[in-house]
């Protein structure tokens, strides 16, 4: 997997030059210019109008008391697809559009999710698995014991798991 990051860093500059200097050959080097500013900004607008869109669904499935998984997913898709827009250079460019493209990011979001080992864990219960010798309590699972005369004493409370000693309980 790390042969193909480096792979792709080292050839997408060179893939990028050749095609600005083909395009600039077709349609000369100032409308290549201004074709890389125009897609840098129509870019920044698309990022502006779909990340409202996905935030106001994202609030939708909260309120609903759903996760909001896919939401979280279609919203990194808009964030690289919006960075790889202000990246110079048409290839980023045309992979950036598509990713703005609704159908394409859930498909995209399918297959990386169908590839993917995910864990959802709701309400944060039954994730932690507590190390040996931990035991984990909830709040009904333990109560405080009341000295026999209920007056408070100078001497401090023990918890359950203590002996008078200092020391833990075996």
């Amino acid at each position: 997997m790390g042969l193909y990051i480096i792979a792709a860093i080292l050839l997408l500059p060179l893939i990028e030059i050749a095609v600005f200097i083909w395009i600039g050959g077709l349609i000369g080097v100032l409308p290549t210019i201004l074709l890389t500013v125009v897609t840098a900004l129509a870019g920044s607008l698309m990022l502006r109008q779909q990340g409202l869109s996905l935030l106001m669904r994202m609030q939708k499935e909260l309120d609903a008391g759903r996760s909001p998984g896919n939401e979280v997913m279609q919203g990194a898709m808009i964030v690289l697809a919006s960075i790889l827009l202000l990246i110079p250079g048409f290839v980023t460019d045309a992979i950036g559009l598509l990713l703005f493209v609704p159908p394409v990011r859930e498909a995209l979001a399918r297959f990386i999710i169908d590839r993917s080992n995910v864990v959802i864990v709701e309400g944060g219960t039954g994730a932690r698995r507590p190390e040996e010798g931990v035991v984990d309590l909830d709040s009904g699972d333990w109560s405080e014991k009341k000295d026999g005369a209920g007056a408070d004493t100078d001497q401090p409370k023990l918890s359950p798991w203590q002996d008078g000693s200092g020391g833990a309980k075996p």
